[in-house]
């Protein structure tokens, strides 16, 4: 993997460490892959003729995020509260650059203020989201990696459904859920799990409150595990302990076209917005276009919400080899709703259409 590491460092720096420049990488997503690991409050120097990862001489508390790149120089400041960021950029000077182009989207205007006053004559310029464009399509590996994230999830999901469920609190199945995930292999949660029952369901990013779950409700979970960095994501619901009403089933059977609708889209050069679209035609003709999401999916990879966002304004098409949800869904007020959700890899027709990777059943199951 060092030579992908190497590879991916070296593409940031023929865009933006040009002419003996340097650039800083601070977002942690983005520390993590030009470097293999990100430990907690670490930058990435990429300069001229050498990269080094700086570290605070305290750990900022935190996980540790993988195993950084064994050819990066590793340099841990020696003294307790130093910002890693004005010691690369003081690097970056003695190295003789000129420039350094840092990411004003994640720097705060402290730190960039900080790093003004220790170099005032290192002129600091914007890298833009160049090293998240880069990170939109993945390689196998990584694929490989959101393969095993959501096996880890549909394995959690499948033991909490053959559980007792009437009586527990959403709070306490999410709990279970994130449990699962982990002893199942995952590092944790890919985001905070939500179930949502009864008049909660249906809810985008819903969080979990101590409701119990009745029979009759609509209960909608969304889970996603974390495996090595990389986060898929799943959605379902179901019906509790009885058959489901027509309510229930008509306004699941709309939900479920909607989410079939745009999965079938995804192939490389469709349009961002065209996949939102499809599955907004019909939850709009339906008279749910007032209550949708602003979007009906998004990127996932080192973090669970990347680019490309599938939404009606977006611009831009998709690629092969790019992972990303698709998650429409309807809530009625008072009552509950539906939420669908899958993570797919965009793949050649060649090649079979959509990789799906959340398997468990889209049935309306009555648990």
């Amino acid at each position: 993997m060092a030579e992908v590491f190497a590879a991916r460092r070296d593409r940031v720096r023929e865009r933006c460490a040009g002419d003996g420049g340097g650039a800083l990488i601070s977002r942690p997503a983005n520390v993590r892959y030009l470097a293999g690991g990100a430990p907690p409050g670490a930058v990435l120097l990429i300069g001229p003729d050498e990269d080094a990862l700086l570290c605070p001489a305290t750990p900022i508390q935190g996980t540790g995020a993988g195993r950084p790149d064994d050819t990066l120089r590793l340099a841990v400041l020696p003294e307790d509260g130093a910002d890693p960021a004005v010691a690369a950029a003081e690097l970056a000077r003695r190295a003789k650059a000129e420039t350094l182009a840092v990411e004003e989207h994640h720097l705060t205007v402290a730190r960039h203020r900080a790093m003004r006053s220790a170099v005032p004559r290192l002129r600091l310029t914007d890298t833009g989201p160049v090293v998240e464009r880069q990170r939109i399509v993945k390689d196998e590996e990584e694929i490989a990696c959101l393969r095993i994230a959501a096996e880890i999830t549909d394995q959690a999901l499948g033991e909490l459904l053959e559980s007792i469920l009437v009586g527990r609190t959403e709070r306490h199945l999410a709990l279970e859920l994130e449990r699962r995930l982990v002893d199942h292999g995952a590092d944790g949660p890919a985001f905070p799990t939500s179930v949502a029952t009864g008049p909660n369901s249906g809810r985008r990013g819903h969080r979990p409150t101590d409701r119990r779950v009745e029979e009759g409700d609509f209960l909608t979970v969304c889970v996603g595990a974390d495996y090595r960095g990389y986060r898929c994501e799943i959605g379902r619901t179901f019906v509790i302990g009885t058959t489901p009403a027509d309510w229930q089933i008509e306004l699941y059977d709309l939900v479920f076209a909607a989410q079939r609708a745009a999965r079938e889209t995804l192939r490389p050069g469709i349009a961002y917005r065209e996949v939102d679209r499809a599955a907004r035609r019909i939850l709009d003709g339906a008279g749910h276009g007032a209550g949708l999401a602003p979007l009906t999916g998004h990127g996932v990879g080192l973090e669970i919400d990347e680019d490309p966002q599938l939404t009606p304004a977006a611009m831009g098409k998709l690629d092969a080899c790019v992972p990303v949800t698709v998650e429409p869904g309807v809530h009625l007020p008072g009552r509950g709703g539906v939420r669908i959700d899958d993570t797919l890899v965009v793949r050649q027709e060649a090649d079979g259409g959509p990789e799906l990777l959340t398997i468990t059943t889209k049935e309306l199951l009555a648990l």
